[in-house]
């Protein structure tokens, strides 16, 4: 059985996020459905009390992925210091795209004029995503087969949003269709990369790897998503979630000896304040260890773990030596852990 994913010659050598520019606050959302809150006599409120989201944010209106992600690449390629013509290979791991076909990753490569030899592919497992790309970059790297690799993600939520709020300003809206399109209301968008490099370069932080595991037997329909609409049974989705992530920690610590009160920041996939606060419980951590990317931008799928990193270095939260952990549970469900010495 594989036990684990653990590297010892691949560091970190860029990192950069987008904040989308329209914020859109869970109040607007409501007054939006007004009519539909009076008449299932649902309290106004209900939205921000029950996820802790107040803002979320949203792209110009036509903003593709793949220009977003192109953008954040852009700019971890200039944090990295790594020249474009050295990438070999380009993995693109956001839920939205741009088309079915071609690839987000071939429309990323080509805005970025990236050079013919590198790989490009788009890599697709819900909210862990970005995580799973970061594993297949490395594992290429320390095969020796590239030296430098690029991970993006470009979200964006704006037709989901406006898709679900159609439907739930509907006179046929009821209770049970708005429970299970609520966390649609929840999502978020945002772009993040992260050049990923041969550790004898000229410098970086190391990135070590970890274990994820999955639970997918009678699990994958928990939560569902098309391009214009996700329904999820959310009290099941969260009970099996947690339920992994528990045993995938459990595993990970006794496999790795890891000292959880050792690390000084864990940068969490988070859906809201009730999924956040459950994961601290479940595994027994230090909440404040935990920086809060869900309060004011709500669910960005899997440019999530890698921006609350990219925010958490941003404002010194993370500094030169810090012991960091990244974490997640996606959908179908899949749940990973992996650590970073900054």
């Amino acid at each position: 059985m594989r036990s684990a994913r653990r590297y010892d010659d691949v560091v970190i050598a860029g990192l950069a996020h987008l904040d989308a520019p329209h914020v859109v606050t869970s109040a607007h959302l409501e007054e939006q459905l007004a009519g539909t809150f009076d008449r299932l006599r649902i309290g106004p409120g209900l939205l921000e009390r029950l996820s802790g989201i107040r803002e979320r944010r949203l792209w110009d209106e036509g903003t593709a992925p793949s220009e977003v992600a192109a953008r954040a690449g852009e700019r971890a390629l200039a944090d990295s210091g790594v020249c474009r013509d050295e990438i070999g290979a380009l993995i693109n791991t956001s839920v939205s795209r741009d088309h079915l076909e071609p690839s987000t990753a071939s429309i990323v490569h080509g805005l970025m004029e990236l050079p013919p030899e590198a790989v490009n592919f788009d890599v697709g497992n819900a909210c862990l995503g970005f995580l799973d790309g970061m594993n297949l970059v490395s594992t290429m790297i320390e095969a020796g087969e590239i030296e430098h690799g690029l991970v993006v993600a470009g979200e964006t939520s704006r037709f989901a949003m406006e898709g679900t709020l159609a439907r739930l300003a509907g006179e046929d809206a009821t209770r049970r269709m708005f429970h299970e399109q609520f966390a649609t209301l929840t999502v978020g968008s945002g772009a993040v990369a992260m050049v990923l490099s041969r550790a004898d370069g000229p410098g970086g932080h190391r990135f070590l790897g970890g274990l994820g595991r999955a639970s997918t037997t009678g699990n994958a329909g928990l939560c569902v998503g098309q391009g214009d609409e996700m329904r999820t049974d959310s009290k099941g989705l969260l009970e099996a979630g947690m339920e992994l992530a528990g045993r995938v920690w459990k595993e990970a610590v006794a496999t790795f000896d890891w000292d959880a009160a050792g690390y000084d920041t864990y940068c969490l996939h988070q859906v809201s304040k009730v999924h956040t606060a459950a994961v601290v419980d479940q595994l027994g951590l230090d909440a404040d260890r935990f920086p809060s990317l869900y309060p004011l931008f709500g669910n960005i799928g899997p440019a999530g773990v890698p921006t609350v990193l990219s925010k958490a270095v941003a404002d010194g939260t993370v500094t030169d030596g810090s012991r960091v952990m990244l974490m997640g549970v996606g959908s179908g469900i899949n749940a990973a852990a992996a650590e970073v010495r900054w």
